[in-house]
């Protein structure tokens, strides 16, 4: 049916909206071409967060318009009414930080959020600062600087800061309008690139300080001005229009985009910003596709330098600024900066990603070749831990595809001796397995354990009595407590690994993530020292007998010190017996400590 409507879609501009098997819409676009676009996330290779919403995807709509300009606002329209989880560019995922200059009713300095700017009656933002760090602190050398409205409100009467000369007490004292005019001129000033403002005043404190020998003070400025400089030099740009503007710089390989924006204020580079889009089908209107959605979320410059391949005409309509494609000098030397951070930062993330290929989808295929399995796709891990002496946990951790799958480790608490492992094992895989067969959940390709022939036999035989057929490999441990063998559960036989290979690797990362978890559910318990906690150690004893017990006893030194007859006033015998015996082996377990 799908693939029936895909052929029907037309070659026009329009906004397509995917939707989940409840009808719900989970992703909206746009696209020149709406026939190209839409058959791109079904006939094409996706990947990552795409593939994620492709797999959800039962239906689609679209709504055709006259033109990209109409579909773009299409598009806007319907996911800020139907907010689509899978629009991540379009959402509040982040936002830089602005420093926001408020004059009226009272001057005041403060770092804000914006995803749509506005300029404000009585509000100047200056930005964006990618180093949400320095904004912090220069709005916080302002303040100390210049006696601001530190407060919200009006209060009553002045505060700390009108004593130490930090306010003027605009809540009830009478304002000067030429000294106010005067501290707003220089602020706005410094803001908008004078640095030589901030620095005088910075040197005329550090002067007064030091004259009233307080030194401590004329540090502390001094420390500001070098921070100033440092920060101030290093944003440095070889033009002198103190024009805020961006470079868009994008780089092209195997399949990705990698983009860098250089912002520039004031005439300062005051950071930057990094993105990796994948190719779905036209480069170009991918980037431009990331433009216009970019500035939805971001302050819109006077001037946006690109390179020339984008329609800058309709560009500059949507986004109502100016885009110029620098032919030399600084702004093309800038540019090709952008440009050159884009393809480092591509390159970069490009060798993770292959690096982290090899640690998972390469070394899970090894690993499937190693074991002479057809398919490996989930792993189920085993682990068992002592807890007290007398009581046993065990953990289970999942990998699908060579990568953890968190949200399908489970723990158990196992009601068999410490020394028994091969019962432990029984009871776990019993309790996993039997209930997988009940839920018709999905099982492993290859399961796990830690340990030798006991613990694959344990497994095996509990497979056997369900019916299951499922590849069980032991993992064993050196007197170093590392990964040392792989043992084939079908023939006990020791499969060599090379300590260098990936699969040596990713069979060692399994078993100290099991182990890792495992450990931590049995400090967990451990770590409970109340009553309650301890009481829920015990199988048989839920919540009215434990309430009943800790009515009667209060703590647990007086349930240990009594006998079975009087425990089993609340609780079963067979159940006090139970619980006698894990304290008395608690208290062992202290003492030999």
């Amino acid at each position: 049916m799908l693939n029936e409507k895909l052929k029907l879609i037309p070659h026009l501009p329009g906004s397509y909206q995917m939707r989940d098997k409840n009808g719900i819409i989970i992703y909206v676009g746009k696209a020149k071409d709406l026939y190209k676009r839409v058959n791109s996330y079904f006939k094409g290779t996706v990947t990552g967060k795409t593939r994620k919403m492709v797999s959800e995807v039962v239906d689609f709509t679209y709504i055709v318009t006259n033109s990209e300009t109409e579909a773009f606002i299409t598009e806007i329209n319907l996911i800020k009414e139907y907010n689509p989880k899978y629009n991540i560019l379009l959402k509040d995922d982040k936002s830089y930080p602005y420093i926001e200059y408020i004059g009226k009713p009272y001057p005041k300095v403060k770092v804000s959020r914006y995803l749509n700017i506005k300029r404000k009656d009585n509000k100047t933002i200056f930005g964006p600062y990618p180093n949400a760090y320095a904004a912090r602190r220069i709005v916080r050398l302002i303040n100390r600087l210049y006696p601001l409205k530190k407060c919200d409100g009006k209060p009553k009467q002045v505060c700390l800061y009108y004593h130490i000369e930090e306010c003027l007490g605009y809540c009830t004292k009478k304002i000067d309008e030429l000294k106010l005019q005067k501290m707003e001129s220089e602020i706005l000033a410094f803001l908008r690139g004078n640095d030589k403002v901030l620095k005088d005043k910075l040197v005329e404190k550090i002067n007064i300080y030091s004259e009233t020998l307080n030194y401590e003070m004329a540090k502390e400025l001094r420390d500001e001005l070098n921070y100033i400089n440092i920060v101030l030099d290093k944003q440095k740009v070889e033009l002198h229009d103190f024009m805020n503007r961006d470079m868009f710089g994008y780089y092209i390989d195997k399949g990705h985009i990698g983009i860098n924006v250089l912002f520039i204020r004031n005439n300062k580079l005051i950071g930057s910003h990094n993105e990796i889009l994948t190719i779905k089908i036209d480069p170009v209107e991918e980037l431009q596709d990331y433009l216009l959605n970019f500035y939805t979320r971001h302050e819109v410059p006077k001037e946006i330098l690109v390179e020339n391949v984008f329609d800058n005409e309709i560009l500059s309509e949507l986004i109502k600024t100016n885009f110029v494609v620098p032919e030399k000098g600084t702004k093309k030397k800038l540019l090709d900066m952008a440009n050159l951070n884009a393809k480092i930062y591509l390159d970069n993330e490009i060798k993770t990603f292959e690096r982290k290929e090899m640690q998972t989808t390469n070394a899970n295929e090894e690993l499937r070749k190693l074991i002479h399995l057809d398919n490996l796709r989930r792993i189920d891990a085993f682990d068992n831990s002592n807890l007290f002496g007398s009581y046993s946990v065990s953990g289970m951790v999942v990998f699908k595809d060579g990568i953890p799958c968190k949200k399908k480790y489970r723990k158990y608490k196992v009601s068999v001796d410490k020394n028994d492992d091969y019962n432990t094992m029984k009871e776990v895989i019993y309790r996993r397995y039997q209930r997988a067969l009940v839920e018709k959940s999905e099982l492993p390709d290859l399961i796990i354990v830690d340990g030798g022939i006991n613990q694959i036999n344990a497994c095996l035989d509990t497979l056997h009595s369900l019916n299951l057929s499922i590849k069980v490999c032991g993992l064993k441990k050196n007197d170093k407590h590392r990964t040392n063998e792989l043992i084939d559960g079908d023939t006990y036989s020791i499969i060599e690994l090379d300590k260098d290979s990936s699969v040596f690797h990713y069979l060692t990362r399994i078993q100290d993530e099991v182990h890792r978890f495992t450990i931590n559910y049995h400090k967990t318990l451990r770590s409970k020292g109340s009553i309650s906690s301890i009481l829920d150690n015990i199988d048989g004893i839920g919540s009215v007998r434990k309430k009943e017990l800790i009515k009667q006893y209060g703590n647990i030194n007086n349930i240990k010190n009594a006998n079975i007859e009087e425990l089993a006033k609340i609780i079963p015998e067979s159940i006090a017996k139970d619980l006698k015996e894990f304290l008395i082996g608690r208290e062992e377990d202290k003492n030999k400590k």
